[in-house]
């Protein structure tokens, strides 16, 4: 079973899968006009004026709340343990071709949000649902509705598994991990005392609907990801003399993985492969699930929200995840090529900085971004069950979320890694079919955008709603 597992895995997250999301971003950065760099400086201006408190209406989902929202699926534990595994696997270069990944993950994002404002709905209480099974069923035509329901069908299974299980099942073992080295020795039981506060924490936060994930989302997200930036920070300014060997490592290695890994990775394919699947399953570009999030946002133009979704692989991707890269190959630790360590590389990293009781800390933030996973993902399921079943869905499907966080507490969730990895692959086929379909959509829709910018009026935009 276990063998047919990971031969369905490298089937659906093979080189072709990689190859077809690399290729749909340089065919949206042609049709956007490169728009991850054109507008890039306009998106920076706007997240920062959003983060400086510039937020939406009253009762309303603002822009800021939405890419909060978004962020909270993305980062996390991918973060730490992801980029700990592309360096072991793949060698430093891997991160030169994550950050590849990152610049066409950019455009997808862009035009993955824009589309999903664009073909959003209102539901009975006044809020807009969106993403790519909107988009695909009102811009594709009502004859491609059973690929919105299949998209649907996979969000949904996806929510219960990378989504929720395996996420709470890493913060058990982070919490673990911490107390043995905080000298305590903690028993099976610990796991469901630990999944039942959770249970009732997510399933309150889930039960309070879209408004309630963003406003947490809004607070937790700016708290955990400034927090272990300030700690990556720290790190790399004690050892700031190896940053430019870091860097030396990451290019070199993109292209000569042998001369920096001593031969253990010596295939420069493998470094490739390694960096952009890792960047693909940190960024989630070209799955569509950030739109969803990013779609109940209150704006007057689809691509003002496409700034965010370019923002969102930013942060996610350039910033966190360089981070922790140069944290990782700036501490000395010795990197042991082609076995992936995961987190405890990352806290083996900080550690050898700043000594064993760092660990706590990096156990507090695997903690604090699994949670906001469970929160993001937990959208992106109930929109999909919503689409499925109706608007009722809703609370049945929170209610299968508190349940499923206490088996995640206490269940080995090895093997659901991979089949939950495996209908995340499945989900991004829909979702670059209707990218590649509405590129005349997105194509109005970013000149408009342009246009209204540079009006001498101040910014005229076509109503799109």
């Amino acid at each position: 079973m276990s063998a047919f597992i990971d031969s369905l895995y490298r089937a659906v997250w093979g080189l072709p899968t990689v190859l077809l999301i690399l290729v749909t971003g340089l065919w949206l950065t042609w049709v956007t006009g490169f728009a991850q760099f054109r507008l890039f400086p306009l998106a920076w201006r706007n997240f920062l004026a959003l983060l400086l408190g510039k937020n939406g209406k009253q009762g309303k989902i603002s822009s800021f709340q939405a890419l909060c929202t978004a962020l909270s699926a993305t980062v996390g534990i991918g973060n730490l343990a992801g980029v700990a595994g592309a360096i072991a696997l793949g060698g430093p270069g891997s991160i030169f071709w994550m950050w590849i990944c990152a610049g066409f993950g950019m455009v997808i994002k862009f035009a993955e949000t824009s589309l999903a404002v664009r073909f959003r709905v209102l539901d009975d209480s006044g809020q807009w649902m969106g993403g790519p099974m909107y988009t695909i069923s009102r811009g594709m035509g009502r004859k491609w509705s059973w690929l919105a329901c299949a998209y649907c069908f996979f969000g949904v299974v996806a929510a219960f598994g990378v989504g929720n299980a395996t996420q709470i099942n890493a913060v058990v073992a982070g919490i673990h991990e911490a107390a043995i080295s905080a000298g305590f020795h903690p028993d099976r039981t610990w796991n469901l005392w630990i999944g039942l506060p959770l249970a009732v924490l997510i399933g309150v936060t889930l039960s309070g609907g879209a408004k309630r994930i963003g406003q947490t989302a809004e607070k937790l997200i700016p708290f955990a990801a400034g927090g272990y930036i300030l700690l990556c920070l720290v790190v790399l300014c004690l050892r700031f003399d190896h940053i430019p060997d870091a860097l030396r490592s990451i290019f070199v290695g993109a292209f000569s993985p042998r001369a920096v890994t001593g031969g253990a990775v010596g295939s420069v394919s493998v470094a490739i492969q390694t960096g952009i699947s890792r960047g693909i399953f940190t960024n989630e570009a070209g799955m569509g699930t950030a739109s969803i999030a990013h779609a109940g946002a209150e704006v007057e133009h689809p691509a003002k929200q496409g700034l965010m979704g370019i923002m969102e692989v930013f942060l996610d991707t350039i910033v966190i995840c360089t981070m922790t890269a140069l944290v990782i190959l700036t501490s000395g630790v010795s990197v042991d090529y082609g076995f992936d360590r995961a987190a405890a590389l990352t806290t083996a990293a900080f550690g050898a900085v700043l000594g064993e009781w760092v660990s706590v800390v990096i156990a507090l933030f695997l903690c604090l971004f699994a949670v906001a996973t469970v929160l993001g993902w937990g959208l992106y399921g109930a929109r999909c069950a919503q689409y499925l079943f109706g608007n009722q869905a809703w609370r049945k499907f929170t209610a299968a979320q508190i349940a499923a966080v206490v088996l995640g507490a206490v269940m080995n969730t090895g093997m659901l890694w991979r089949l939950a990895e495996i209908v995340n692959g499945l989900m991004t086929i829909p979702n670059l079919i209707a990218l590649c379909a509405l590129t005349p959509v997105l194509r109005h829709i970013t000149n408009d955008f342009n246009c209204g910018r540079n009006s001498a009026v101040g910014g005229t935009y076509e109503n799109f709603y």
